[in-house]
């Protein structure tokens, strides 16, 4: 595909653990030619954790896109009027996030970027990343799979004997799943062995 002319958001909610893991496919958008929104949560903004620290995401994330972050509601709401992205992508998705998407709750960039796009009936693609996939989020992943402009990079358990409600998708098929969704289409397998 050529992503020549195409405006890819970004998002990334705070699963801080498989930040390292998305920065090489946000690259890939870049060198392919798109224009990335990077979008980030309250989380990413403000927490240093043991995967690192918020200022230095900040500045790959500045670095690898070229763009200012969009961090706030108030930033990301005009994303809705102006039409801007062709494609949204939260990758890591949260279980707190998918919860509230699949909810109709927007207290966030993030989020506020997914109703934007919802909006304009433009496509949402999800890389989920959830240590209750398979429990009490297993009811929110499953409404997100019936919606209307909802897609998901393929997903599977990531640890099923020490960690067995987990889901993670394969953050190396975001570009694949944003390709797919931007014809209207789920990138198949949907359901995949995480790791082999």
């Amino acid at each position: 595909m050529n992503w020549n002319g195409i405006t890819v958001g970004y998002a990334l909610s705070g699963s801080h653990c498989t930040f390292a893991e998305v920065m090489p496919e946000i690259k890939r958008f870049v060198d392919a030619g798109a224009n990335v929104v990077p979008i980030v949560s309250n989380t990413l903004m403000t927490t240093d954790t043991r995967f690192g620290k918020s200022e230095d995401w900040q500045a790959q994330l500045k670095s690898i896109t070229g763009n200012e972050l969009i961090s706030t509601i108030v930033q990301a709401e005009p994303l809705g009027p102006s039409k801007l992205l062709d494609v949204l992508v939260i990758a890591p998705c949260t279980g707190n996030t998918t919860s509230r998407l699949a909810n109709a709750l927007t207290d966030s960039a993030v989020l506020m970027a997914a109703k934007a796009q919802m909006r304009n009936s433009r496509p949402v693609v999800l890389a989920i990343s959830t240590n209750d996939g398979l429990g009490l989020n297993a009811a929110n992943i499953a409404k997100l799979l019936v919606a209307k402009h909802i897609y998901f990079v393929p997903f599977g358990q990531d640890n099923p004997v020490q960690k067995p409600n987990s889901l993670v998708a394969k953050m190396d098929l975001v570009m694949e799943a944003c390709e797919a969704a931007l014809q209207g289409k789920q990138l198949q397998p949907l359901l995949i062995e995480r790791f082999n």
